[in-house]
């Protein structure tokens, strides 16, 4: 194939994809809520069902991994000789950015918890 064919079906695929996928989160979005009408939860139900779900801390932990991304990126890119950089640099990505998801983990449930207990003694008061 010609390099130009290829050019042109690149952004035609990639907006394909996007597409699908934004069609996709809508059509299971609506599901969820339906389900949750079938059931007969009210609207106040709805919200708090709602409300529980959203994770205030999901930028924190996005953040983290991407450090974490970087940080492995930086160090496979400033290792030794040339011949070993397309070894390490894969593989210590892939090492700190599974890092980066456990410490995003574990730093967001504690965050959570404290967030969670804050939130209850707010409400006691």
């Amino acid at each position: 194939m010609h390099e130009e064919v290829v050019a042109v079906f690149i952004p035609i695929v990639m907006f394909l994809i996007i597409g699908l996928i934004w069609v996709t989160y809508i059509y299971y979005r609506s599901r969820e809520r339906q389900m949750l009408i079938e059931k007969g939860l009210s609207a106040e139900d709805m919200k708090k069902f709602f409300e529980q779900k959203k994770d205030p801390f999901w930028l924190m932990k996005v953040g983290i991994i991407c450090i974490f991304f970087g940080i492995g990126l930086g160090i496979g890119l400033m290792s030794g000789a040339e011949e070993t950089r397309e070894v390490v640099t894969p593989t210590s990505i892939f090492i700190f950015t599974g890092i980066g998801f456990v410490i995003a983990n574990i730093y967001g449930n504690k965050m959570r918890r404290a967030y969670d207990l804050e939130k209850k003694s707010a409400n006691l008061i």
